[in-house]
């Protein structure tokens, strides 16, 4: 494979990397969105079963609450019949101090059972709450564009990394080797240099020695200061060479 064959292959593997690069970031940031969503609707879920089972708790404390006071206010009834049949004034003490404990007994659990349905009615609340906030999620959810976006992106990335798999056989293995590793390192591993003897990526200044070897196509080197790969380009358009500048400014 002659150089000029190598150096097309490594500008179209170069701009395929770049695209493929930006569809990634875009694919994990929709993704990202997506996942937040649902990680919401998840807590949400969480939040009103959790709700409900305590809601359900006191529902069932209330019952025995009301369980007992009624057979406290049926053992009160029972114990004011008894006092109107007291014959002695210790049968008469006795059975006013056990209607006294009982009328006790029996206060404390409307205490506590007014306590425990102010409770329910709180829970209640949240639980409507977190099932309208679910519901509104549910339904964003289901009308939003973010899942179709998301398996477009998907399609897009698998069908560039099949086409990168093409490109990559075109690539000597050894070039491949230096191209990757530089990629990772930079984020973009290939430049030119033109007439002006200046690295399109980082600008330094080649040395005339590697400026003029280049010039001639004998082989590729690599940029002393940024270790990006470097070719001999013709002519540069000038749109092309303002995207070159920025991209490799933005990857330095």
């Amino acid at each position: 494979m002659n150089l000029r064959a190598q150096i097309e292959a490594l500008e179209s593997l170069a701009t395929l990397d770049a695209s493929l690069s930006k569809l990634e970031a875009e694919l994990q940031r929709e993704g990202e969105v997506l996942s937040d969503k649902k990680s919401q609707l998840k807590k949400l879920e969480e939040r009103f079963e959790s709700t409900r089972a305590s809601v359900g708790d006191m529902d069932r404390t209330r019952g025995e609450l009301l369980q007992d006071a009624r057979q406290m206010s049926q053992q009160m009834e029972r114990s004011r019949e008894k006092l109107s049949r007291c014959r002695t004034e210790r049968e008469v003490n006795a059975t006013q101090r056990e209607i006294e404990e009982l009328r006790k007994l029996y206060r404390d659990r409307e205490l506590e059972i007014e306590k425990i349905n102010g409770l329910a009615e709180q829970a209640r609340t949240e639980m409507d709450g977190a099932n309208s906030e679910r519901e509104v999620l549910v339904g964003a959810l289901a009308n939003d564009t973010q899942a179709s976006r998301l398996d477009s992106l998907e399609r897009d990335v698998s069908v560039i990394r099949e086409q990168r798999k093409e490109l990559v056989k075109a690539v000597p293995p050894a070039l491949y080797r230096r191209y990757e590793l530089v990629r990772k390192r930079r984020g973009s591993a290939v430049a030119w240099t033109f007439q002006g003897g200046t690295c399109s990526a980082c600008h330094i200044q080649l040395a005339p020695m590697v400026f003029q070897r280049l010039r001639r196509g004998e082989d590729f080197d690599q940029c002393p200061s940024c270790q990006r790969i470097l070719y001999y380009r013709e002519q540069v358009a000038p749109e092309d060479a303002d995207e070159q500048s920025a991209e490799g400014e933005s990857s330095t």
